[in-house]
């Protein structure tokens, strides 16, 4: 049993990050290239989950997510009573805990770069969109690589706001985090050392990986 909730969290750790990178993109590019006054004040909601905490997040999500919130009334359309407590909600919490983390390296390595790149594939006759894709995503990929990592990593740790609103459903919404919580609980010290060994491992390798990506973009740029 001591693999399920790591299998759920690496499943929700996956699919967070990979949505949060379809979703981030634009939104960052946006950040990154618009000059209306109001952009701030959209990136500072989006910037929320890095101070607001979490039990504050999970609570509001639980209000939303709930059968008396638009969560309700979209698991309505499937005959369900409501989103919180199920693993699409923990999905939908760990979207908009994590965006931060995600959408602002993103949005940074596309400021980086300025306008001269995109000015010069203009001048060749190039679309906005060949622009895009062909010389802004690559000169951005540091960025991408590391929100991945730092979207993926924080969904892994979060507690606080899936808790809140998946609770402790084994094969569900029991998440490592969580399941940790619940082995100290209830004195299970082999399987708390075992989980929490591995988070211990899992946070060096991606520090690990943030320090290695850094340099290595640090030689490319120079």
């Amino acid at each position: 049993m001591i693999w399920q909730p790591i299998l759920l969290t690496l499943q929700l750790a996956a699919l967070t990050t990979v949505i949060l990178l379809l979703l981030g993109t634009p939104l960052a590019w946006w950040l990154a290239r618009s000059q209306a006054w109001w952009k701030e004040a959209v990136a500072t909601v989006v910037a929320l989950p890095l101070v607001l905490p979490p039990t504050v997040l999970g609570f509001y999500l639980l209000m939303l997510l709930g059968p008396d919130g638009p969560g309700g009334w979209l698991a309505s359309l499937w005959g369900a009573r409501s989103l919180a407590f199920t693993f699409e909600g923990l999905l939908i919490g760990s979207v908009l805990f994590s965006m931060p983390f995600v959408v602002q390296p993103i949005r940074n390595a596309f400021e980086a770069f300025g306008d001269r790149p995109l000015e010069a594939a203009a001048t060749l006759r190039a679309s906005p969109l060949d622009s895009f894709l062909t010389v802004a995503l690559p000169l951005a990929r540091s960025g991408f690589l590391t929100g991945a990592v730092l979207g993926f990593a924080h969904t892994v740790g979060e507690f606080g706001v899936v808790l809140m609103i998946g609770g402790n459903i084994p094969g569900k919404t029991r998440v490592l985090s969580v399941a940790i919580f619940d082995y100290v609980e209830t004195l299970q010290w082999t399987e708390a050392h075992l989980l929490s060994a591995g988070m211990l491992v899992f946070s060096f390798i991606v520090i690990l990986t943030m320090m290695t990506l850094e340099k290595r973009v640090g030689r490319v740029k120079r």
